[in-house]
Order: C-alpha cells, then sequence, then structure tokens
C-alpha cells in the first residue's frame, strides 16, 4: 500500500488497526498533529499514499449533551482539512470513518445505507453524527468533481479491550463494566443506569471493526457508504444484567428513567460489507464481553485513578 497515515491511530481503535496494516504506517500523536489546524493536515499526508481517518472527538450521551458545540467543530474540521489536504498531496485513497450516530433517530430496521437521508439523527448526538456524515459528503463530491477515491464506513458501537472507561466520556459497554465492577468491590445494594434499558444497541469487537476497516482500504474503491457491523442487537437493560452475571455482581439495577435513552434501537444491515469485501464479524459477543472485562480488570488498578462513578450513560 505503500504509506499509511493513520489519525487516531494510538486509540482504541487505531491500536488494534495498525496490527492489519502492512508497510509503511504513520500514526502522529495528537500532541504532534493538531488536525484541527491546516498546516498540521499539510504536514501529516506529505509523500503518503494513503489516509486512514480515525480520529475523533467523540464520548457518551453525556459528553454529547455538555460539548455539543465542540464535537461538532473538532469533528467537522478535522475530516474536511484532512481529505482537502490529502487531495493536493495526490493520496491515492482516502478512507473515512464514521459513525453509527450519522443514522436518522428513527429509521427501517436494520439500518441500510440507503437510509443514511431519511430524517434527522438523533438529537442527543447529532452535532457529532453529522459532522462525521459530512466527510461521505465530501468523499463523493470530490471523487464527482476531482477523481479523488475516498471511501466512507459506518462502523457500530465498539467494544473490546483498550477501550475508554473514564466515567465522563465513555461509552455504554466500557460505562457498564466499571459502574458494575465498582458497585461488586464497594458492596453496593445498587447500580443505577441512565434511561429506561429498553433501547437497544449492536455492538462490534474492536478487533474485528480493525480487520474490517484494513479489508476496506485494500479491497474497496466505490462511492457508496459500507456498514460496519456484527448484525445482532441486545437491549440495554439485558446487557446490563449480562455485565452483572459475568463480573459476580448480585444487587439491583435501577433504570433512571429521567434520562435519555438515546436513539430507540440500533442494528445494521451488514451484507453491503460482505458482498463489497468480504466482510463479517467473527467474535462471539459474550466472548468478546468476557474479554473487555477481563481486560479492565487486569489494567484499571494502574490505569485509571479511583474515583467515585456517576450513573452510567446510555449508548451511543
Amino acid at each position: 500500500m505503500g504509506r499509511i497515515l493513520v489519525t487516531g491511530g494510538n486509540g482504541f481503535l487505531g491500536s488494534h488497526l495498525l496490527k492489519y496494516l502492512q508497510g509503511d504506517v504513520f500514526a502522529p500523536r495528537s500532541a504532534e498533529y493538531d488536525f484541527r489546524r491546516w498546516e498540521a493536515c499539510e504536514a501529516a499526508v506529505e509523500d503518503c499514499d494513503m489516509v486512514i481517518h480515525l480520529a475523533a472527538n467523540v464520548g457518551g450521551i453525556g459528553y454529547n449533551q455538555s460539548h455539543p458545540g465542540r464535537l461538532f467543530y473538532d469533528n467537522a474540521i478535522m475530516g474536511i482539512q484532512l481529505m482537502e489536504a490529502a487531495r493536493r498531496a495526490g493520496v491515492r485513497k482516502f478512507v473515512g470513518v464514521g459513525t453509527v450516530c450519522a443514522y436518522p433517530k428513527y429509521v427501517p430496521m436494520p439500518f441500510h445505507e440507503n437510509d443514511l437521508w431519511i430524517g434527522y439523527p438523533e438529537e442527543t448526538n447529532a452535532p457529532y453524527g453529522l459532522a462525521k456524515k459530512m466527510l461521505l459528503v465530501q468523499a463523493q463530491a470530490y471523487r464527482q468533481e476531482y477523481g479523488f477515491n475516498a471511501i466512507y464506513l459506518l462502523p457500530v458501537n465498539l467494544y473490546g479491550p483498550g477501550d475508554n472507561f473514564e466515567t465522563n466520556s465513555s461509552h455504554v459497554i466500557p460505562a457498564l463494566i466499571r459502574k458494575v465492577v465498582e458497585a461488586r468491590e464497594e458492596r453496593q445494594p445498587s447500580v443505577t443506569i441512565w434511561g429506561t434499558g429498553t433501547a437497544s444497541r449492536e455492538f462490534l469487537y474492536v478487533q474485528d471493526a480493525a480487520r474490517g476497516i484494513a479489508m476496506a482500504a485494500e479491497r474497496y474503491d466505490a462511492p457508496e457508504p459500507v456498514n460496519l457491523g456484527s448484525g445482532i442487537e441486545i437491549r440495554i437493560r439485558d446487557l446490563a444484567q449480562l455485565i452483572c452475571e459475568e463480573v459476580d455482581y448480585r444487587g439491583e439495577l435501577v433504570f433512571d428513567t429521567t434520562k435519555p435513552d438515546g436513539q430507540p434501537r440500533r442494528c445494521l444491515d451488514v451484507e453491503r460489507a460482505w458482498r463489497a469485501f468480504g466482510f463479517r464479524a467473527e467474535t462471539d459477543f459474550r466472548t468478546g464481553l468476557r474479554g473487555t472485562i477481563a481486560w479492565y480488570e487486569q489494567h484499571r488498578a494502574r490505569s485509571q485513578p479511583r474515583t467515585a462513578s456517576g450513573p452510567s450513560y446510555a449508548a451511543l
């Protein structure tokens, strides 16, 4: 593939993706290259044959509600500038990694790529989802006008070893794991979870997601967006109960119905990825969940300060 720039390559998904890429891979840290600055984008893409753009400012529902402006600006400006810099530099291929939050709030199930534009995203994460969705618009516009080979992938909610377990910015699986483990250790009688518990989410193990991105980078060159998911959904209530079983917590689950659920359901149609470049998820959900819990139990003492945690976020 030649020289490959991976933005966000030191993050949760990026660190797994690097294992699947061959050749000269350049994965700068955000402290070195701030992609909100045009000069950083220009410098990073120099002499690159491919750009895989993973870098994002992202978090759970609470984080999205607190920082909608920051999330919109950071994610939009990074993607727009980086793709323009790549085009000007003669980069041969740009892989834009979007988000399931780009989908409208109400979509026929399962989510099909053709339904991306039938409505407005769920309100609590719309600024983030729309900012990332602009990468698709830009990719298709650049292909039409400049013949620029840019593709756009839509991964569903990810989980796995190395995830973000910080209370104020984590997504649903790491947030619940941390909350339940701490409740077990502190012998708390109950765990409070945001929302009604009736919303559903689909999850994709991070190593499967990394493999799918690498396959698309190598084999896919069309303008249509592509879902990356497992095709299996689970209710938040059932997810929380499963985590309790896996960590041996026997307290009560309390659902704070004054807090938002987020999007009512999420489950992707994953056939396009299979037909276009042969990707299917391979990791059984319970197996992946056990691996994620085991990683957290092993790493939390040295990687995170022990602080009192608030209610777990509903899924994004």
